[in-house]
This record gives C-alpha cells, structure tokens and sequence, in this order.
C-alpha cells in the first residue's frame, strides 16, 4: 500500500466512522431530533454499524485501521513502523472531516440549541428551555471524573478492542471471507455495552481528539465547554491499551 492511498483510505473510512458515531449521538441527544433520548443501545449500535462502514470502505486502500490505537497494536506486533505516521495523520483529519459532517446533518438541531426568550417571573408560559449541552455529541465525557480511574477504564476497553483484533488474524479464512469487519463491529458494539459506562469508550484518540478540536470551533450556540483538561484521557489511555495488547499479543500467540 502507497502512502497516498493509506492517507487518503484513513481519512475516508474515518470520517465515516465518526460521520455514523457523533451522528448517532447527535440523534439521541438533540431537541428536535426523531431519535431523542432513544438510549444507549442505539448509540452502541450507531458507532459498530460506523465502524462497519468505515472499515469495509477503506480496506481496499489502507486496510480499515481507522484507529491510531490499532494502528501501534500492529506496529508492535509486525515491528513495521515506517508507516504509522501516515495512518496517524490520516485517522486525524477522518475524524475531524467525519465531526464536521455530522454537524451538517444536524445543523437545524444545532442552530436550535438556545434558551428561549421570553419568560414571565411567576408564571409557566413561555419557560425557558435549558441548552443542551454539546460536547457529548462529539467527544467523551467521563461520568465520575477520576483521572486514575478513567485512564484505567480507556487502557482496559482498548485493550478488549484490539487484542481480538490481532487473534482474529489466527483465524483461518476468516480475512479471506472478507468478515472481519463485520466482526470488528460486532466487538465495538459489545464494548459500548459492556465497558462503555464509566467514560463513554473512545478506545481510539483520533475518534475522541479530532471531533474535541472541531468542536472548539464549530459556531453552536450555547455549546458549552469542549473540557480540554479531560481530553488527554481519551488519547493516552487506548495509546497504552493498544501497545499493551501488541506486547500480550506477541508474548502469548
């Protein structure tokens, strides 16, 4: 695989990723929006259907990493390095691009997210309804905040997502079948279920960093804050799971 075509089937298959995940946050989570307050099943659902997606897309080109952790747990595991800067970059812009999407989807929502005007003390009508906050949409937001404990959560998540995926290369005709994808989701889906409660599992930085940034910028009203002194969490935690897995990887399989 070219440089060029790992570059550009990052930023595809990531922005896709991130186009079904914030989207799907977005759904759940905007007034205004026919899936309100569906629940995080759906969201669950939303991002393994995004990682479906993505990955299926860009495999032909990169081979569907879409995941800077699973990048470095490859890396680890073949020693072939040359490359990870590539994918990397291209997992960064994928996701920005992919936040950027989703805000165009759910623009109306989103230029709807502000306080009512009009009030009147002592009465009912006309109250004001509170903003909805935005970050979540985008990025994760830990539900107890303890630094220890959440970086302790994303290392562990990201280590259930990515030492399967390393074994899933042991299984005979399961890449030829062309459904490790599928699998993949599968797993991702499984994660937001099961590990998902205590930080919202990004298991992946370019997923959480590079919507955090979009959503600095991005004209929403009422946004609220985008909690840059959490946002080392979401990035070192799967960095360190993804490394740990390609080191249990190579010392068991």
């Amino acid at each position: 695989m070219s440089n060029g075509d790992i570059f550009v089937g990052e930023i595809i298959g990531t922005a896709i990723l991130i186009l079904f995940g914030a989207g799907v946050c977005a759904a759940v989570t905007l007034r205004y929006s026919k899936a309100r307050a569906s629940g995080w099943v759906v969201i669950a659902f939303g991002w393994g259907f995004g990682v479906l997606a993505g990955a299926y897309t860009a495999a032909p080109l990169s081979g569907g990493h879409l995941n800077p952790a699973v990048t470095i747990g490859i890396a680890i595991d073949t020693g072939e390095w040359g490359k990870v800067w590539v994918y990397l970059l291209g997992q960064i812009v994928g996701a920005m691009l992919g936040a950027v999407l989703a805000y165009l989807v759910y623009l109306a929502q989103f230029q709807a997210n502000v306080r009512t005007e009009g009030t009147t003390e002592g009465t009912t009508e006309g109250t004001a309804d509170e903003p909805v906050p935005t970050l979540g949409i985008f990025s994760t937001i830990p539900e107890i905040r303890n630094p220890v404990a959440n970086l302790v959560t994303e290392v562990i998540a990201t280590v259930a997502l990515v030492l399967p995926i390393l074994a899933f290369g042991l299984t005979e005709g399961l890449g030829e079948s062309g459904t490790t994808a599928l699998i993949v989701s599968l797993l991702v889906v499984g994660i937001g279920l099961s590990l998902g409660g205590p930080t919202g599992y990004a298991i992946n930085p370019a997923r959480d960093l590079g919507p955090r940034i979009v959503h600095t910028f991005l004209p929403i009203p009422h946004k609220g804050t985008s909690d840059w002194g959490y946002a080392w969490i979401p990035v070192v935690g799967p960095l360190i799971g993804g490394a740990l897995a390609g080191l249990l990887y190579n010392a068991a399989f």
